[in-house]
């Protein structure tokens, strides 16, 4: 009855509705996937979408929540606007966590205000050096930054494991694999008293407006855009792919890295195997929601940490499982990626033909 037209250039009004389509499909199929568990798809979805923003504290959990997701976020759309895809951000995060951490219980005896600073400097140098690898295999061996990247991460986690066992682990933790609480000036400050706030959202909302300004008015912006607009044009204006590599490798490894020290000395406070909660994999649906563009990746990273601090509540309230919830999350991309299409194409009637 219906068939696929390609138009004639993309639509802009879909690029805007795809991804409120993407989400009431989502709700739809997340809907069918509760009830199939038994569960009152009303009430999940009230609890997960309504719930945590009528409760003053959740609605601050959100910010929480959403503060990795977009910091990750906005390097990886950077990435992706340039062809440059990785998919390791989940190691990154890992090895700044990592990193980070090693530098906070290093100088654990003594506090000083320069401690924070050398965290965070040492978190992004890790994921900057993590995303290096794919970045010169790709340069050096043409090979694939995803499966690269993407194999990385579960090397990141081993390692982390064997950090918290060995090296990193608590002296006096009775031998479980974690690293004792971090000391006070290695915490990130609070700035929004009663809640867990830290002063690292704010510097991931000056980071989502340095890529918003780059994007849009730095050179470096438009090699990255021509790079993955028109990559021959991009070749013959003078712009070196492999520097491109480089400079989004690094970019997005930075930022989870920098992620990962927030994580660290913000909510956790300590490293345990247990840091790497799929921020950097949930990272990804966050940049094609929010159409690679840093302002709408703080909306969709409101919208899927929504999904954090409700699927939690409902795990609790109602029993879903934890999977679940994962399952909720791996649909947005899913159902991204279909209506997606409708920017190229036209849903339009099938003509009929006439037997002669």
């Amino acid at each position: 009855m219906w068939r696929l037209e390609p138009r004639s250039e993309p639509s802009l009004r879909m690029q805007v509705l795809t991804p409120v389509l993407a989400v009431v499909l989502t709700l739809i199929l997340g809907a069918i996937l509760f009830a199939a568990l038994g569960k009152n798809p009303v009430a999940a979805m009230r609890i997960i979408f309504v719930d945590p923003l009528l409760d003053s504290y959740a609605r601050t959990e959100l910010l929480v929540k959403g503060s990795p997701l977009v910091l990750i976020a906005v390097g990886l759309a950077v990435g992706f606007r340039a062809g440059v895809w990785n998919i390791g951000a989940e190691g990154q995060f890992i090895m700044g966590a990592v990193a980070a951490s090693a530098v906070a219980l290093a100088l654990y005896d003594q506090p000083a205000v320069w401690l924070l600073p050398a965290m965070g400097v040492a978190g992004a140098a890790a994921g900057f050096l993590w995303a290096m690898i794919p970045a010169w295999l790709k340069i050096r061996f043409s090979a694939n930054e995803i499966l690269v990247s993407l194999m990385l991460v579960y090397v990141a986690q081993q390692f982390l494991i064997a950090m918290v066992s060995g090296p990193l682990r608590d002296p006096q933790g009775f031998n479980f694999p974690l690293s004792r609480t971090f000391h006070d000036s290695a915490v990130l400050p609070i700035v929004i008293e009663g809640t867990r706030v830290h002063v690292g959202v704010f510097i991931t909302l000056f980071v989502a407006g340095l890529a918003f300004f780059m994007m849009r008015n730095h050179v470096v912006g438009f090699r990255i855009r021509l790079m993955g607009d028109a990559p021959r044009a991009a070749r013959f204006a003078g712009v070196r792919p492999g520097a491109i590599v480089v400079t989004c490798m690094g970019l997005s490894g930075a930022l989870a890295g920098l992620a990962g020290m927030f994580e660290a000395a913000g909510p956790a406070q300590q490293l345990a195997p247990s840091l790497p909660i799929g921020y950097g994999f949930t990272a990804i649906i966050v940049a094609f929601l929010g159409r690679l563009d840093p302002v709408g990746i703080l909306l969709a990273g409101l919208v899927m940490a929504l999904t954090y601090v409700g699927g939690e509540t409902a795990q609790y309230s109602l029993g879903i499982p934890a999977a679940a919830n994962e399952t909720f999350r791996g649909m947005l991309l899913f159902a991204l990626l279909s209506v997606n299409i409708l920017v190229h194409y036209r849903l339009v009637p099938a003509r009929r033909r006439t037997a002669r």
